[in-house]
């Protein structure tokens, strides 16, 4: 079984076309793009941080209608309740019972837009269903339909109106990216081109979900040798015992970063992680788990390229 699943490892022709697709209304960002998909693939959730208007939410958008995942947008604002993303459970006469009503978390695809202008209340109706994949309303747990992903959309935190996200819950996200501006190419072509809007709604998938699914479980028949396994050890190490940072990586990263990795390996036609599939990553799955100490007087430093800078590769 095993064999037989290494050998479909090469990226599949959906997977090219989901790519190139979102490539033709995303413009110019390939990389980023590339990382969000890798991060679905290793069964992770996705965070998008970066100033308003730069594609954000068009990019969570196009991910879901490509991939063919049922999708629902949650709107996060400072009024938001537990029960807006839940579900709530209304009385009904004729029955003398309490019926439930699911909320829009019960969606393949959930895109939490402006998570953190969401109050912490609101934020932790997240947690169990990122990490679960189940909610719990009324003393009863709910399964959530599989694949389930949460891509979530945060706006710099110096922006007005928004609420720093707690440690547990920028840890349940495997990967943060940044779209950034667009470079002059890019931009020209989205200026004299047809709206986003409007390719989107012409857009159609193409994958299916048991596809996805299928390379999902792909992405764990990847094969990773023991000096690999040293290699991310020493990168979780080196941020324990460094002073240089706040607090050191989880085990929960370090398995980020293998899913992170063998997934990236699998998109680049390999049936193997190399210890460059783990740099390409480290930087959207540690960016937002590790916080750099500069001392006064001292420059800041990137958190990530310190770790490679720092462990040799074995």
């Amino acid at each position: 079984m095993l064999i037989e699943r290494l050998q479909q490892l090469s990226p599949s022709a959906p997977l090219n076309e989901v790519l190139k697709r979102a490539n033709a209304i995303i413009l110019g960002k390939d990389a980023q793009i590339r990382m969000a998909i890798a991060c679905l693939l290793a069964r992770g959730h996705l965070l998008i941080e970066d100033i308003p208007g730069v594609g954000k939410t068009t990019l969570a958008h196009v991910l879901a209608t490509l991939l063919g995942l049922h999708y629902q947008r949650i709107q996060f604002t400072s009024d938001l309740l537990p029960a807006d993303i839940i579900g709530v459970s209304i009385f009904d006469r004729d029955k003398s019972t309490f019926r439930f009503h699911p909320g829009p978390i019960f969606a393949q695809v959930i895109l939490a837009d402006e998570i953190n202008r969401a109050s912490p209340k609101a934020q932790s109706a997240l947690l169990e269903a990122m990490e679960e994949h189940q909610v719990t309303s009324d003393g009863e747990t709910r399964k959530l339909p599989e694949p389930f992903f949460v891509i979530a959309t945060q706006n710099p935190m110096h922006q007005v109106g928004t609420f720093p996200l707690p440690e547990s819950q920028l840890d349940r996200f495997l990967m943060r990216v940044k779209l950034g501006y667009p470079d002059r190419d890019a931009e020209r072509a989205l200026l004299k081109g047809v709206d986003r809007r409007e390719l989107i709604a012409s857009l159609e998938s193409a994958m299916t979900p048991e596809q996805l699914v299928e390379l999902q479980k792909n992405v764990l028949a990847i094969f990773v040798s023991d000096a690999l396994i040293d290699y991310i050890q020493a990168l979780i190490a080196f941020t324990r015992d460094s002073t240089r940072f706040e607090a050191g990586l989880s085990p929960r990263a370090g398995l980020a970063v293998l899913r992170g990795a063998q997934a990236w390996a699998m998109m680049s036609g390999r049936r193997q992680v190399l210890p460059e599939d783990v740099q390409a990553v480290l930087p959207s799955v540690v960016g937002h788990r590790l916080h750099a100490l500069v001392e006064p007087g001292k420059k800041a430093f990137d958190p990530a390229q310190e770790l490679i800078r720092s462990v040799p590769i074995p």
